[in-house]
């Protein structure tokens, strides 16, 4: 690739002369064949998140998060009030489209339309969820309307250096780590290194197309078991 300079010989970024500001995410559902993500509202989801959330005590869901967990269900409901009706970041429900039970939450944040940046956060996924055919294809479907919808150039991932999950997860979805933040915040009274990762739009065709193959039903046998890997798929496999 040829690099660009200015006037004076000096290396410069690329163009973007028709580059506009993007638009903010709107409060509309998304729809998957597995779930559908819609925007967060506590009469509608709060108690079938607690109830998901809560399955045999779980709290080792929230080590990582700066809130939680939450005893009672009137705690989570005015957690969620509280701190999850905004538009950055802007929850959302992850529904089961068999049971219609919300299962998790995802939210866009750090939304960024002048230069087209937004940041996948609050990853909270019921056990049930978990390592789920549903639960790639609610990210996929977050990709999918940042990118393809939205025109973003940059989605983020970021996560607790220690939580090692969240980073098998970012790595599996296609995310590039770019580094480590040290010592980037204080939560629950302690330190946190923080791992970022980041999708770029040039990365997105490749990625999507792997996410198709992936969660196409031709991938899973009889019993629900994946026939090729997400990243035996990204390698051409």
């Amino acid at each position: 690739m040829s690099m660009t300079v200015n006037a004076e010989g000096q290396p410069i970024g690329e163009p973007l002369p028709d580059w506009t500001v993007r638009p903010r995410p709107p409060r509309t559902p998304m729809r998957g064949r597995r779930c559908r993500i819609e925007p967060l509202c506590v009469d509608v989801h709060a108690r079938d998140l607690f109830q998901a959330f809560t399955e045999n005590g779980r709290e080792p869901l929230w080590t990582y998060l700066p809130y939680g967990p939450f005893k009672e269900l009137p705690e989570f409901q005015g957690w969620m009030e509280r701190s999850c009706l905004g538009d950055d970041p802007l929850f959302h429900a992850i529904v089961d489209a068999q049971s219609g039970k919300s299962v998790g939450f995802v939210a866009f944040s750090r939304i960024t339309p002048a230069v087209g940046v937004i940041e996948l956060s609050h990853v909270v996924f019921a056990p049930s969820l978990q390592k789920t055919p549903m639960a790639t294809e609610a990210v996929y479907l977050m990709l999918c309307r940042a990118f393809d919808e939205l025109g973003y150039r940059r989605c983020e991932w970021k996560c607790d250096s220690l939580n090692a999950p969240s980073r098998r997860a970012a790595e599996r979805l296609g995310f590039t780590f770019e580094g480590l933040f040290r010592k980037a915040i204080v939560y629950k009274q302690r330190s946190r290194d923080t791992a970022w990762y980041a999708i770029v739009d040039s990365d997105w065709p490749a990625l999507k197309a792997a996410f198709e193959a992936w969660l196409s039903p031709e991938n899973f046998n009889e019993n629900g078991a994946q026939r090729v890997s997400l990243a035996a798929i990204r390698a051409g496999g």
